[in-house]
């Protein structure tokens, strides 16, 4: 955050100093700036005495949908303009729109434009947010730390681990009982982290009996200071299902080492169905299901997302009994394909090491080439609550209907969001997604993002919304808004559809 930020001081109300300072009425903060200063939030400046909007209106040019085709160059339908993109499907932004928190008046730009046809209104407004997190999905079979642990940045909490997902742990950031339940410090690093995240920044986070990882959006995890490369193919049991074939006549036994579920391929039903003998093996853990093993290791950083540096410490003593017998070979393996052994049992019935012979290579480095690569992934997560939606509508709950009936596309920056079902608009939006840095603060603290709402006219009208305020795309550029806000144009995210097109394919689906 801005030094600006650690001089606030919310509870002092300062005087009115005759002109000298502007008070910024774009948040609860409501801060007096000087002449050719900034807010505490460096988000409002006041430029000749009027508070202006520091960041420039983002503007989006799409592409051809579809396929990510390019614009046709001068295709003899009309007169090149000058632009390197197409400026036919333009697409207004929240980012650097400015906020109208608490909204007692109209978003700062209710745009309408004709698509197919039909007349198209955006509502764009800079939503606060106290009450909102990120989820953090970090691809690695290594062990972060327990399950609740708290998370920290700099020394504090800023949230804690959640349940594991296949192939990858989990982290639940933010939140308000982090952002304005804690401590003054709490909060200002919770904002700091999550403003970090999503604006797709690497951050150092500690576990609490854990990793310390660096995450970065879009980037592979760095554990403890080593770089994380590949995402678990599966556990063990589905490694064994996914390979035994590679495997049959090369080998007598393999051993697929994982912390959740260590396979066992001659016990395992794919051995069974290939006709796999037995090698009277034993596995030292809990037994699920024949060939598939729980708890054969405490968590870590070792093989397969174990503690284990040598996998013999998984294996009890081999029975003659039931297929055991010298020069047996066995191929242990990790999840990832990562650690790997040879080994035949010697004369005591013992698994003795040895070079790793080449017919195994390949079925190995499969499993290496089934690995995807691992990355970090940040979805940012909020609810556009009954203040933000009183910007939209006289009347907010004919919004959250609409959202939940389709007759509203909500996107975050132009990205496409995931609306949670149940009450309210809670969305969840993958930052990568994202233009860069869409995302800003406030310093109550909140987290400041973009959020556009896009319907029919009729539809906006309906529901309540301030007709009086719609203006045209070409009226946004030609004149900005309230905040003076510059304009600034840049090409649409990959993969991103154009919000308008995409709310009239579901209107029309419906």
């Amino acid at each position: 955050m801005s030094e600006l930020s650690e001089r606030f001081e919310p509870s002092t109300a300062k005087p009115d100093t005759g002109g000298e300072k502007v008070r910024c009425d774009a948040c609860p903060v409501m801060c007096y700036i000087a002449e050719g200063r900034t807010g505490a939030c460096d988000r409002y400046a006041n430029q000749a005495g009027r508070i202006v909007r520091t960041d420039p209106l983002t503007i989006l040019h799409h592409a051809e949908e579809r396929g990510g085709e390019v614009v046709p160059f001068l295709d003899g339908t009309e007169d090149w303009d000058g632009n390197l993109v197409n400026t036919g499907r333009r697409f207004v932004t929240a980012i650097g729109a400015g906020t109208t928190y608490p909204d007692y008046k109209p978003a700062p730009f209710i745009i309408s434009q004709e698509v197919e046809g039909v007349d198209l209104v955006t509502v764009v407004t800079e939503g606060i947010f106290s009450y909102c997190g990120v989820k953090v999905k970090i691809d690695t079979d290594r062990h972060l730390g327990p399950e609740t642990a708290t998370v920290r940045a700099n020394g504090e909490a800023v949230g804690h681990v959640t349940t594991a997902e296949y192939g990858s742990q989990m982290l639940s950031l933010g939140g308000v009982r982090h952002l304005t339940g804690g401590s003054k410090a709490e909060g200002r690093v919770t904002c700091d982290t999550l403003m970090t995240l999503c604006n797709r920044q690497p951050i150092e986070l500690k576990i609490d009996d854990g990793a310390t990882v660096i995450v970065e959006a879009g980037k592979a995890p760095v554990i403890d200071g080593k770089q994380e490369y590949r995402m678990r193919v599966g556990c063990g049991s589905a490694t064994i299902g996914m390979f035994a074939t590679q495997w049959r006549d090369l080998v007598d036994e393999v051993v697929v080492v994982d912390d959740h579920i260590t396979g066992v391929v001659s016990e395992h039903q794919a051995g069974k169905v290939l006709g796999w003998e037995d090698t009277g093996i034993k596995i030292v853990g809990r037994r699920s299901t024949p060939g598939r093993y729980f708890k054969v290791s405490e968590p870590g950083l070792g093989w397969g997302g174990t503690t284990i540096s040598d996998p013999l410490e998984i294996l009890g003593p081999f029975n003659a009994k039931k297929g055991a017998r010298e020069g047996l070979s066995l191929l242990m393996v990790s999840t990832t394909g990562e650690q790997f052994g040879y080994y035949e049992l010697d004369h005591d019935l013992k698994p003795v090491e040895k070079p790793f012979p080449e017919r195994l290579r390949k079925s190995v480095e499969l499993i290496e080439d089934n690995c995807e690569p691992a990355l970090c992934t940040v979805l940012f997560m909020g609810g556009a609550g009954g203040s933000l939606r009183a910007g939209v509508t006289e009347n907010p709950v004919n919004l959250t209907r609409s959202v939940q009936g389709l007759k509203t596309y909500v996107t975050c920056g132009g990205a496409p969001v995931y609306v949670w079902p149940g009450g309210g608009i809670t969305i969840m939006v993958d930052v990568t997604r994202t233009p860069d840095n869409a995302f800003g603060y406030v310093p109550t603290p909140a987290l400041v993002a973009p959020i556009e709402f896009t319907l029919r006219r009729d539809d906006y009208v309906r529901l309540g919304g301030y007709e009086a305020e719609i203006r045209t795309v070409e009226d946004i550029v030609a004149r900005g808004g309230e905040y003076l806000n510059e304009r600034a144009g840049a090409a649409a995210p990959a993969g991103n559809e154009w919000p308008p097109l995409q709310q009239l394919r579901r209107d029309r689906g419906r």
